[in-house]
């Protein structure tokens, strides 16, 4: 079937928004990959690289509140290809940091800024410059690439010292932001991107929009769904190696194969999302209700096989509301005119959660232990059901239009 222009314009930018949100993902995650082999180098400990990773997110969370408004004001091409580059030359520099911890975590910090200049722009130039249904589905695609660029990490953590793993991830960058800007600007004199469609009248209405939209409450699945997809992914292979007792090796290996699966998460949330008549809220119900059950089995049944595959099946339930929250929420908001400025915020309250959240699991582990940590998941996720029943009747429908 012979596609239309929109939905031949929509793949291309769909497309280049993907791979580059592929390339930010991999950078995202390599350090949570290659913990277990720091640790063993003794480069750096359980602590530095916890305070590591929660002054990162820290980072990324302001930035994503900073460059969220910026990326309603300028051309998403600056934002996303300059993040891009300036991410890649922090990552080269992190490795040779090791005689100093501070440093090193100084540099992580300014990566995780850096790369929080893409995500808010980038939803912002689909969601005005595709039709709604064309929206979600590019925004599904690029957050099947992070999800995909997840394992990818792992894989790069399995076979290359972990010094390499960051050299290979910013060459990756440095590489796509070059390509988004020449890709960008083509785009542009094609008429495929234009700027300035969507324009609020008044600060102070397109807040109250934002409230009757329900900003408030989709903020918290925003913290609840954060901690998940970020501060539990990212000690999972931790968890695996410490808890489930595989060497850092294997846990690299299980942590690709299962953060792969997780991936595919993304694809099964359109899926149900669609089967359930394009219903957000009762979708994103029936994910965080699955993901209680698989963490509550995680806690009960410790075989090393059976455990894995219900922390998996629990992480990806929880992403399956994630992604109806990024892909059907955000792009839904572009009449008020603060896309960018929405989602850089929301991004900044999942983020400054995952921040809290890697300090309190890197105590939590030697303080209750794993078994116990998994109960806190299971009660975190049990939040995001409660969060989601609807207790009373919306101003606005639930469905996409």
């Amino acid at each position: 079937m012979k596609l239309s222009k929109n939905a031949r314009n929509a793949f291309m930018l769909g497309a280049l928004c993907s791979i580059s949100y592929f390339a930010v993902y991999i950078a995202r995650n390599i350090l949570g990959a290659v913990t277990p082999k720091i640790i063993e180098s003794g480069a750096f400990n359980e602590v530095e690289i916890g305070a590591m990773s929660s002054f990162y997110f820290g980072a990324y969370a302001i930035g994503q509140l900073i460059n969220g408004m910026v990326g309603d004001r300028i051309k998403a091409k600056y934002m996303i290809s300059g993040g891009l580059v300036l991410a890649g030359i922090t990552n080269f520099v992190f490795p040779y940091l090791t005689v100093s911890p501070t440093a090193a975590t100084a540099v992580y910090a300014v990566t995780g800024f850096s790369l929080a200049m893409i995500y808010a722009p980038m939803t912002k130039i689909v969601s005005e410059n595709t039709e709604p249904i064309h929206a979600v589905r590019c925004s599904f695609g690029y957050t099947f690439a992070s999800f995909f660029a997840t394992p990818a990490a792992g894989l790069l953590a399995t076979f290359l010292a972990w010094q390499a793993v960051f050299t290979v991830s910013s060459a990756v960058l440095v590489i796509m932001g070059t390509v988004a800007f020449v890709f960008f600007t083509l785009f542009e004199r094609k008429g495929i991107v234009k700027y300035g469609q969507y324009k609020h009248e008044k600060e102070s209405g397109s807040i109250k929009s934002l409230f009757e939209h329900g900003i408030v409450r989709f903020s918290a699945i925003s913290i609840i769904t954060g901690i998940i997809r970020t501060s539990v992914i990212f000690w999972l292979p931790t968890y695996i190696a410490q808890y489930l007792g595989f060497s850092s090796e294997e846990s690299a290996g299980i942590y690709t194969v299962a953060t792969f699966i997780i991936s595919l998460m993304s694809i099964i949330a359109i899926v149900v999302y669609e089967l359930f008549g394009r219903r957000r809220d009762f979708t994103m119900m029936v994910m965080f209700a699955l993901s209680v059950l698989f963490f509550a089995l995680t806690y009960f049944v410790y075989s090393p096989v059976l455990n894995i595959i219900f922390i998996v099946l629990a992480i990806m339930a929880s992403n399956g509301a994630a992604a109806i929250l990024w892909s059907v929420y955000c792009p839904s908001l572009r009449d008020t005119g603060m896309v960018s400025t929405a989602t850089g915020f929301l991004d900044f309250v999942s983020y400054m959660a995952a921040a809290v959240a890697n300090v309190v699991f890197a105590n939590a582990v030697n303080g209750i232990g794993w078994g116990n940590l998994i109960l806190v998941w299971t009660g975190i996720v049990a939040l995001g059901l409660v969060v989601m029943i609807p207790w009373k009747k919306k101003a606005l429908s639930d469905k996409a239009e």
